[in-house]
């Protein structure tokens, strides 16, 4: 795939958009819109608090909406309530001029996102691992990655690896949330991803770190969750 084709950007909430949302400040999500250059298409990955501005954001990129791709339910990803806060996501999206596209989930996380958000079985594609999803021409790989909630998903797109919250470049995603399985986790961590190269760049899906990504390599020699040997000290460490 010609680098120059593909279109991805790294939007911080708070910053990048929703600016004067305090909430999106605090939670320092981020947000992916992944595209084509030639054909004009994007995908955005957990658009949520402004999804007026993303929408803006892509236009004057030159590029517009075909589809969300959902890393996870939890309403800082897709919209919803969160402590006591009402955060504007994909329910808004469909209802906003352009916004009418199909939102992609893992199968196992399919009922988490209605709940969380109001949305029908209609709107949602239900995926499993390995399935690709082309935005234009370039193509997306889903990897199932289940701990952080039953159907977390990451993304993999020409050398990129958009993790939501089952890896950050410190920690990984909490294990003690409705829907959490820790040891689920350890083996999205060891197993599932340990097929991702060295040299993949990864994306995470809120900015816990003082850098925004690196690589998988990098984040392998000095992330201490890929320092634990076994899923007993991993139960041990996650309080289990």
């Amino acid at each position: 795939m010609d680098e120059h084709r593909v279109y991805f950007r790294q939007l911080l909430s708070g910053r990048d958009f929703a600016a004067h949302d305090p909430i999106a400040r605090q939670m320092v999500n981020f947000t992916y819109l992944i595209g084509d250059r030639e054909t004009g298409e994007a995908i955005a990955v957990d658009p949520a608090y402004d999804v007026g501005g993303l929408l803006d954001v892509l236009a004057d990129d030159g590029l517009h909406l075909t589809g969300v791709l959902a890393t996870h339910y939890h309403a800082d990803h897709c919209g919803g309530d969160i402590m006591g806060y009402s955060i504007e996501g994909v329910r808004e999206l469909l209802a906003h001029d352009g916004g009418a596209v199909p939102i992609h989930v893992q199968r196992a996380e399919s009922e988490w996102v209605k709940r969380s958000t109001g949305l029908s079985d209609s709107d949602l594609v239900l995926h499993d691992s390995g399935d690709v999803v082309h935005v234009g021409d370039v193509p997306i790989t889903l990897v199932h990655t289940p701990g952080h909630t039953p159907g977390s998903q990451c993304f993999l797109v020409d050398g990129r690896l958009v993790a939501g919250d089952t890896l950050f470049l410190d920690g990984c995603g909490r294990t003690d949330l409705p829907g959490s399985d820790p040891d689920a986790m350890y083996e999205s961590l060891t197993q599932r991803l340990a097929t991702v190269p060295d040299s993949a760049v990864l994306y995470p899906g809120h900015l816990y770190s003082r850098e925004p990504f690196a690589t998988m390599g990098e984040t392998r020699r000095d992330n201490y969750v890929f320092r634990v040997p076994s899923l007993e000290q991993w139960r041990r460490l996650m309080g289990r």
